[in-house]
């Protein structure tokens, strides 16, 4: 029998070199079908390399050396790990059975589910719907050690998966790229954030010193108030209390004054605390927007706001931001389209522009007064909601979106995002 069979007979085999692993798998003369599942180390070497890498994970690998007493076990580099199971799948001892039993013991429902199987046909009807359902690595190795499968079964699962792990390395490099984008202006955006907090504390200073000075004039008036209360009281029914009550009362006169500006001073900072509250409110929010960003890059799309074929249009803002917008929407499920607000763009294009669009969105930071009322005479006409957001940046723009998302962006109108 030939050394690249599927099965293999011999209780020893040398481990393939990088260069056999590298090439795919040959399929020699595999005889009559066994009734019996094959065990790793009958399976041809071949195939080992990616039984380890697709079947088992770092930590089962490395469990597995751990119970064989491996000194560095614990430390070793996972590519450490998978060279030494590859080569350990090949040989019929205490290294061989533990990997296979860890195979068996993991992938005991797909086993199970393949074991139904009596027919080649049967066997490769399963392993499709398994793969179309993205459960690989279980069916993969039911796949390989069931004794129904021929060599051309073999051979056809052993290269969707190879292809299987090229698009996945493909897809992470782009995810990562996109995270490091993500990372940088989640960056930005903290450093924004905290000159705003530093400026929402200074004003809270500012306004707390306001009030004690408010508080202090209250205290220095009830003061008076007493004082020329017993200053009437002593010169009642005098001649001259006349002259000391007309002097009391311009003071009392100028202290309400000063009260009065005192209070005009607090309701001010009050005014402004308010404001700082609502810019503090409106910044997390955009934090919270780029942070939901973030995640949705790493990969967790479930909370990411679906904007459902939605067409938008953005008009003015930064144009080297606009293809960034662009390719956001792209990724929620929407289509941005964009006009500069008149700067270069025609004007005349809006109302074309304004008809295909869902939604129609302005930063009121970079746009032209023009531009607005334009822009709200179009949408009217044309029965087309818009929503001014509060700058030309990507948290506002993101912010918007999850506003979409929850159903509030229908009204025209709406507060700035």
């Amino acid at each position: 029998m030939s050394s690249l069979t599927v099965l293999h007979r011999s209780p020893r085999v040398e481990p393939p070199s990088l260069a056999d692993r590298l090439r795919p798998p040959a399929f020699g003369d595999e005889g009559p079908p066994s009734a019996r599942r094959r065990k790793i180390w009958a399976i041809s070497p071949h195939f080992h390399c990616s039984i380890i890498g697709t079947c088992l994970t770092a930590g089962e690998l490395r469990q597995v050396f751990v119970k064989l007493g491996d000194a560095d076990a614990g430390s070793a580099s996972d590519h450490a790990l998978h060279t030494r199971g590859v080569h350990a799948a090949g040989r019929q001892d205490l290294a061989g059975k533990l990997i296979n039993k860890a195979l068996d013991r993991r992938h005991d429902a797909a086993l199970k589910r393949f074991g139904k199987a009596t027919s080649t046909e049967g066997l490769r009807e399963i392993w499709r719907k398994a793969f179309d359902d993205g459960d690989i690595s279980g069916a993969y190795w039911a796949v390989l050690s069931h004794p129904a499968a021929d060599r051309q079964l073999l051979h056809d699962a052993f290269g969707e998966v190879h292809m299987l792990s090229h698009l996945v390395g493909s897809a992470n490099r782009i995810d990562i790229a996109r995270l490091n984008r993500l990372e940088w202006q989640l960056a930005e955006r903290d450093d924004k954030i905290a000159r705003q907090e530093a400026r929402l504390r200074a004003a809270a200073a500012e306004r707390a010193v306001l009030q004690r000075r408010a508080e202090a004039g209250e205290s220095e008036l009830a003061r008076l108030a007493i004082r020329e209360q017993a200053r009437a009281e002593a010169g009642r029914g005098l001649a001259s209390a006349t002259d000391r009550d007309e002097g009391s009362r311009a003071h009392a006169d100028n202290l309400a004054e000063r009260l009065k500006r005192a209070e005009l001073r607090a309701a001010e900072a009050e005014r402004l605390n308010r404001a700082l509250s609502l810019r503090e409110a409106e910044f997390r929010r955009e934090l919270a927007a780029l942070e939901a960003a973030l995640q949705a890059g790493e990969g967790d799309t479930d909370d990411a706001p679906d904007l459902g074929g939605l067409t938008l249009l953005y008009v003015g803002g930064r144009p080297r931001l606009v293809d960034q917008l662009r390719a956001l929407a792209a990724t929620r499920g929407g289509l941005l389209l964009a006009h500069d607000g008149g700067v270069e763009d025609n004007v005349t294009l809006l109302p074309g522009l304004v008809s295909q669009a869902d939604l129609v969105l302005f930063p009121v930071d970079c746009i032209s007064h023009l531009a607005v009322g334009l822009i709200k005479r179009h949408c009217r006409e044309a029965g087309k909601a818009y929503r001014p957001l509060r700058s030309a940046s990507f948290a506002s723009f993101l912010t918007a979106l999850a506003a979409i998302d929850d159903g509030r962006a229908a009204e025209h109108g709406t507060a700035v995002a």
